[in-house]
């Protein structure tokens, strides 16, 4: 490969284009118009534009992403993760036009991608699995049904993505239901298909999974474990390598299962077989990701190797520099998302005004904004992570303590408190034992104070680019020059003085939908309401008893404290 084009954006392109440089090769990005000051359209040789619009429009827009392949002259596609990463239609169409994959084959993709057929070829090579669904379920009633035959507590599951989008635990039969319907929606929005199935879900599991890279000469390496159980809404926020406080059997039959799965579904690229493993020591197949994992940098950082560019090598048709290396030392990756911890971890879109990252030992700092970056609600949240190594686990923790300490972002709430109080809690740290779980969030953790609410930012500059021949060039003008320019505002955009009959938005976002018609009586604490923002539902609950009127239709755009709707 001459050059690769990056189809993804933020601090996974970064780093892409990173590798791309090391590796001898010229990087193409592509944004949206939300992403036009963004630090990855900067960082990458050259920049070509999406337009406007939702992911949909964008960065899940194949025809769109392969005319900039052939207009920049790309010859190598890599697909970081999320978007269109497990898209074996898209792997068809970049293989189909003459260019180079970065990842496995489609038909892989579509043998372990979708989640059901892996966990058949999982049951053939005798790995260990809790029972599931047999194929996708066709409706919320017939999750019910199934929830009845094997019981809770029970995960719906995407069964075309991956990354805990489109992931519901229903613990009560009552709630299976709106959860399926849910999580199709999730799946819809994330992946482009609603398909979901149904699978037990152990009891208080651990997350554990095994990182795999195999070329196209038969070589398969195991890069170690990693432990991912520190999640909210089934999703990461705190990665470790090696997994800790498990046996050397455990780790065996981890690397073996990993191992067996990968070789006969003939994979190439690099992976993850996930696993969850129960408090009493039960392992069961979870799923692969046929995609780089947005944790790869702790088991890069416990090895020594560096995946992206073992991806570029495979792609090229290069056997493995390495095989399974020994772990050296041990790492934890922080993710730094706009979130707000302190109110259910809320996503809070916005402008950053201060991004001051730590360093010294063992430091790394993989991000896609910086200060003055303008964070969407269109995106996921994640904005950064900090990646930090020790050569045993107790020094990884007083450096992480350090680096967190150091941390400073201003202009949104971040998850950077929850990091600060997490590598203080027992139950993480290990003294008495490893106590964390995949909802030890929800259910242990004593939580922390909210963050202070913070204004819109005014002032400073208006940014505009035009592209040329790949090339971006920024225009500036003072924000102060446009003060009194009408600009078109999201429905509820005003901020109506303090109503305690109204139903406010908690965030920016999308209306989804309403859960309830208008002029019904409502209790105090149903969901009403469903919004969606940074590809996540948040559950809008009645703060008071009465009868509601809607104000806002679904599907909307609405700002933070729009008014939903009144209680009366």
């Amino acid at each position: 490969m001459k050059k690769l084009l990056i189809a993804n954006r933020g601090e996974i392109a970064v780093r892409i284009a990173r590798a791309a440089r090391d590796y001898g090769v010229a990087s193409v990005a592509i944004y949206s118009d939300a992403d036009a000051a963004s630090l990855h359209a900067e960082m990458a040789d050259e920049a070509y534009g999406l337009g406007a619009g939702r992911p949909a429009e964008t960065y899940l827009n194949i025809e769109k992403i392969l005319g900039i392949a052939r207009r920049s002259g790309a010859d190598a596609v890599h697909p970081g993760y999320g978007f269109l990463s497990e898209r074996a239609e898209f792997a068809r169409a970049v293989i189909e036009a003459g260019l180079i994959w970065i990842g496995p084959a489609p038909e892989v993709i579509d043998a372990l991608g979708d989640k059901v057929e892996a966990r058949r070829i999982a049951e053939k090579v005798g790995a260990p699995l809790v029972k599931g669904s047999d194929g996708p379920l066709a409706s919320a009633a017939e999750a019910v049904a199934f929830a009845k035959e094997v019981g809770l507590p029970l995960a719906i599951k995407a069964a075309f993505g991956g990354g805990g989008r489109g992931m519901k635990v229903a613990y009560r039969i009552e709630e299976v239901g709106e959860l399926f319907e849910s999580a199709v929606r999730e799946a819809t929005e994330a992946f482009g298909r609603g398909e979901c199935y149904a699978e037990q879900f152990l009891d208080k599991p651990r997350h554990i999974e095994a990182q795999i890279i195999a070329d196209s000469h038969g070589n398969t390496a195991v890069l170690g474990t990693r432990d991912c159980s520190l999640q909210r809404r089934n999703q990461k926020l705190v990665e470790e390598a090696p997994a800790p406080f498990i046996s050397d059997e455990q780790r065996d039959r981890i690397h073996d299962a990993a191992r067996a799965i990968c070789a006969e579904a003939g994979y190439t690229g690099a992976g993850t077989v996930e696993f969850l493993l129960s408090q009493d020591g039960v392992i069961s197949f979870l799923e692969v990701n046929t995609r780089l994992q947005v944790e790869h940098p702790v088991t890069e950082e416990t090895t020594g190797v560096d995946i992206v560019i073992e991806q570029l090598r495979i792609a090229d048709g290069l056997p493995l520099s390495t095989q399974t290396p020994a772990p050296r030392g041990h790492a934890f990756e922080f993710r730094i998302n706009a979130e707000d911890p302190g109110r259910g971890f809320l996503p809070t879109p916005g402008h950053i005004s201060l991004f001051r990252a730590p360093s010294g030992p063992g430091v790394r700092l993989d991000a896609g904004i910086e200060t003055g970056s303008d964070i969407s609600g269109l995106y996921d949240s994640m904005m950064a992570k900090l990646v930090i190594t020790g050569a045993t686990r107790a020094e990884a923790l007083v450096r992480a303590r350090r680096a967190l300490a150091e941390f400073r972002i201003e202009g949104v709430a971040s998850v950077l408190p929850f990091h600060r109080a997490v590598v203080d809690e027992p139950d993480f740290t290990g003294e008495d034992g490893f106590k964390v779980f995949t909802n030890w969030i929800e259910t242990e953790f004593r939580g922390i104070a909210p963050a202070p609410r913070v204004d819109p930012f005014e002032g400073g500059l208006l940014h505009s680019f035009i592209e040329i021949d790949g090339k971006r060039h920024m225009l500036a003008l003072p924000a102060a020059l446009f003060a009194n320019v009408a600009v078109p505002q999201s429905i509820g955009s005003t901020r109506p003085a303090p109503d305690d009959d109204a139903v406010r938005a908690p965030i920016p976002g999308t209306l989804q939908k309403w859960l309830v018609e208008d002029g019904a009586t409502v209790a105090e604490g149903d969901v009403i309401a469903l919004i969606e923002a940074m590809k996540m539902e948040t559950r809008i609950a009645a703060p008071k008893a009465g009868r509601i009127h809607v104000k806002i239709e679904a599907g909307s755009s609405v700002e933070l404290n729009a008014v939903l709707a009144t209680i009366d």
